[in-house]
């Protein structure tokens, strides 16, 4: 095509009005992109309209039977219609409805435990079993796969903020209870004591906002709350009392505590938040992690020639870096950690198996019953082997065949007696621990778990 060919089709008006409804779809591309909800919300409701209304739009483009033009407005539906199809599959994901039933699991949790009592005109005693769900279900929100896609792991990450939050504001309330001093210690103690019921009663309503269970009030109006209570409690003459003023700067701490949590309504926003392939912390860790997998890989090796290499120094100094990094309360991050924590002491207890396997010198006179528990230590110990160098899935013949040999090994420990000898009870308890432990192990590395 010529260029004047070429600049007769750009100014066609079927080809300025495709350029039209490209420049539009490409407006609506990333917030498609990074929707994270589901069909039944406005957000939703409001793409796929304008997407559906550029679609018709291209439909009408007459292209007068020409096949340059017929080209150009397939494309444009093609566009359209990939955004729609991404739109819709993001919002009835399976993982996406998995978060979903989680945070209203979470939901019913919490009114049931903390905000119904408060309605009523109570006090939520925040129990030891409330805190132990809530905790299970971070973990699970944690395990549910978004395969890479942003809108999943969106709303996982937003999901998993507020439930944390939520976590550390009912904890917060079982470590501190600050208790309020006599109204005859301070003049000023009337007040701080007023200003505390104020603030158990904040506490509620910020878990309900945190969880979605009040309709009426906002972030942004219990943060003015909590704010004024704080310019009050500043103004209070507490001057010559250290117990008063040491009252009050607990009470200022705990408003402070819970004025950290409201600033949610934009969290997860910024990629970076949530694509943690892209976090500081995460990439230390993957650092780790890679320096782990060469020095096991140079510990089979040495042990395939009946050598044993000790990268022990190293691996206890990995551990180390590994707990000084900053989780920042994210449960992923944390995860993350202690899975690589995980795999660094699965080798050092490797070696730490083989070296005493290396340096027994077993007693004519030791108990058949220990010798017993020794040899499964030493069938434990090929096996683990086995298992640190694994890399398959759980449906592979070799996973199946690991399992029912370790399950083998806890049933001959299990047949030992000890016969009333300490030291073979110490023995057998250990070799059962280690034997479990390497299940573990192997249960993890094959559980498909992603940031």
């Amino acid at each position: 095509m010529d260029h004047g060919s070429q600049q007769q089709q750009q100014q066609h008006p079927a080809m300025i009005r495709l350029y039209e409804v490209q420049r539009e779809v490409q407006s609506l591309g990333p917030q498609v992109c990074t929707f994270s909800g589901l069909k039944n919300e406005r957000e939703y409701r409001r793409l796929e309209r304008e997407l559906t209304r550029l679609l018709l739009e291209v439909d009408q483009v007459d292209t007068e039977g020409r096949a340059d033009l017929q080209g150009a407005r397939k494309r444009a539906a093609q566009e359209v219609e990939g955004l729609l199809r991404y739109l819709e599959e993001n919002a009835t994901h399976p993982s996406r409805l998995a978060i979903e039933e989680l945070s209203r699991e979470a939901q019913g949790l919490v009114e049931q435990g903390v905000v119904e009592p408060q309605r009523a005109g109570g006090t939520a005693e925040i129990s030891d079993e409330l805190v132990d769900a809530v905790q299970e279900l971070i973990l699970r929100l944690t395990q549910v796969k978004t395969g890479g896609r942003v809108p999943l792991r969106k709303a996982r990450y937003r999901a998993l903020t507020r439930l944390c939050a939520v976590q550390d504001v009912i904890e917060g309330r079982t470590r501190q209870q600050t208790l309020p001093l006599s109204e005859d210690t301070h003049v000023a103690v009337q007040r701080i004591n007023q200003v505390m019921v104020q603030v158990s009663g904040a506490r509620s309503q910020l878990v309900a906002l945190l969880m979605g269970l009040s309709g009426r009030d906002s972030c942004a109006h219990l943060s003015r709350v909590l704010t004024e209570l704080l310019v009050e409690l500043d103004a209070l003459d507490v001057s010559g009392n250290a117990a008063v003023r040491n009252y009050r700067k607990q009470v200022v701490e705990e408003i402070n505590g819970l004025l950290k949590h409201l600033d949610l309504e934009g969290e997860g926003d910024d990629t970076r938040r949530y694509d943690l392939a892209q976090n500081d912390s995460i990439r230390q860790i993957e650092a780790v992690r890679g320096r782990v997998g060469q020095l096991r890989g140079e510990v089979l090796r040495h042990c395939g020639v009946g050598d044993l290499f000790r990268p022990k120094p190293e691996l206890q100094s990995l551990l180390t870096h590994l707990d000084q990094v900053d989780t920042a309360r994210n449960p992923c991050i944390r995860e993350a950690r202690r899975r690589a924590v995980l795999e660094v002491q699965a080798v050092i207890t490797f070696l730490d198996l083989r070296e005493a396997l290396i340096c027994r010198q077993p007693g004519s006179n030791e108990p058949p019953q220990h010798r017993a528990v020794w040899m499964v230590l030493g069938s434990l110990s090929d096996l683990q082997a086995q298992v640190l160098c694994f890399n398959g899935k759980r449906a592979d013949k070799s996973y199946i065949l690991l399992e029912e040999l370790l399950t083998k090994q806890l049933l001959a420990l299990d047949a030992v007696d000890p016969q009333g000898d300490e030291m073979t009870k110490v023995a057998r308890k250990q070799a059962v621990k280690f034997a479990q432990n390497i299940l573990s192990y192997l249960d993890m590395k094959t559980d498909e778990w992603e940031y």
